[in-house]
């Protein structure tokens, strides 16, 4: 396990270890012995790697003495649903999951937050164990404890803070990606970089044609600096409970509510629900709510056009979009007085100010923010 890297989550007695590697999957099983009690395992596996890791997953937890027993659920938003739970909640009492059981996830985002779901409300809450195998899983939703499923109005509206055992992360896995699923995984490692340090970002913008050859160096050291970002801001704001506004993030600082890290959030979420839950990639919509949040920033004198210019380079040569796809800006807009951020009416909106800052506004007005919809290519 040379060149392994940690990340510690500091959160009393909810801490757990982020470990970033390469080749590591075969090491999964000892791992997770050192933090479950229980020899009874549910293992839940995306379909899309139900024929590759999920069988590592399985024959390492085997061989570290556990009773292993893996379902399969499809792959896409449409598994982030109550049904789907339904049916882990009977595997889970078809093999008899106890309170010292542990319920692991091998996958992307959606059966991360799936099977962190129903480990969270299985029995009140059981041990949990994320191996994400997506970039955009390594690099943010594994870590912090939020999971969720769907609902039809709504991304993420029925869910919960679980926290994590342990996160397990072989940047290999990343070798058998689709291209598109790489690079919307980069587009929340630039929002790391906007949210918590400069340096990061800068790395981020020099390193993108390596990170797409899927350079392992530059993959570890992309997903460890945006690991240690997010931990930051989970171990000062675990529930997001801190005031939104008009509170600032800075690296390095305090106060950094974790509301901060849905930078590009707000309309990407819209993004995903306007368009069809599937149709567009999570990450690919992020790049466009932060383009969106640039543009507002921008336009409040907040952030500079040479940032701006920046940050739409940086997504450029990612391979991700900087525009909408022809949604309509009204449906959009609706879409985002239902996002569960809101408060008291008042949208909340996470803005730029430079690397390393943001603002967190609940001032966006109805037309500030229809011009800048149309001004990227949303329909009136």
């Amino acid at each position: 396990m040379s060149g392994m890297s940690r990340v510690r989550v500091h959160l009393g007695p909810r801490s757990y270890t982020v470990h970033i590697g390469s080749g590591i999957l075969p090491d999964l099983g000892a791992a997770v012995l050192r933090h479950v009690p229980s020899r009874t395992v549910l293992l839940v596996a995306d379909g899309g790697v139900a024929d590759s890791h999920a069988p590592l997953c399985a024959s390492s937890l085997h061989a570290a003495g556990f009773d292993a027993h893996l379902v399969v659920v499809p792959p896409g938003e449409a598994s982030k649903s109550l049904a789907a739970a339904a049916r882990l909640y009977d595997a889970a009492l078809d093999c008899r999951l106890d309170r010292g059981s542990c319920i692991v996830a091998v996958g992307g985002g959606v059966v991360g937050d799936l099977a962190g779901f129903v480990a969270a409300t299985f029995l009140r809450g059981i041990a949990f164990v994320q191996v994400p195998t997506t970039l955009l899983a390594q690099i943010d939703s594994s870590v912090g404890g939020k999971v969720a499923v769907d609902h039809p109005r709504g991304k993420n509206l029925i869910g919960a803070f679980h926290q994590p055992r342990l996160v397990w992360c072989d940047v290999a896995t990343l070798d058998s990606l689709p291209a598109a699923e790489l690079s919307a995984g980069l587009a929340e490692a630039v929002k790391s970089g906007i949210l918590g340090d400069a340096s990061y970002y800068a790395f981020i913008r020099r390193r993108a044609a390596a990170l797409l050859a899927r350079d392992p160096a530059a993959l570890r050291r992309a997903v460890s600096g945006a690991v240690r970002i997010k931990a930051g801001f989970v171990e000062a704001d675990e529930r997001e409970e801190l005031p939104a506004a008009p509170a600032r993030a800075r690296a390095g600082g305090r106060a950094r509510t974790r509301m901060a890290l849905n930078l590009g959030h707000t309309l990407g979420h819209a993004v995903e629900a306007v368009a069809g839950y599937g149709t567009i990639r999570h990450g690919e919509a992020v790049a466009i709510g932060m383009v969106a949040a640039g543009r507002l920033a921008l336009g409040r004198g907040l952030w500079s056009a040479r940032w701006q210019a920046g940050l739409e380079g940086t997504l450029a040569a990612l391979r991700l979009p900087g525009r909408l796809p022809g949604l309509s800006a009204r449906d959009l807009q609706a879409a985002m007085r239902l996002d569960k951020k809101a408060a008291g009416g008042r949208l909340r909106y996470v803005l730029p100010v430079r690397p390393g800052e943001v603002t967190v506004a609940d001032d966006v007005g109805e037309e500030e923010l229809r011009a800048v919809l149309l001004g990227l290519g949303a329909s009136a």
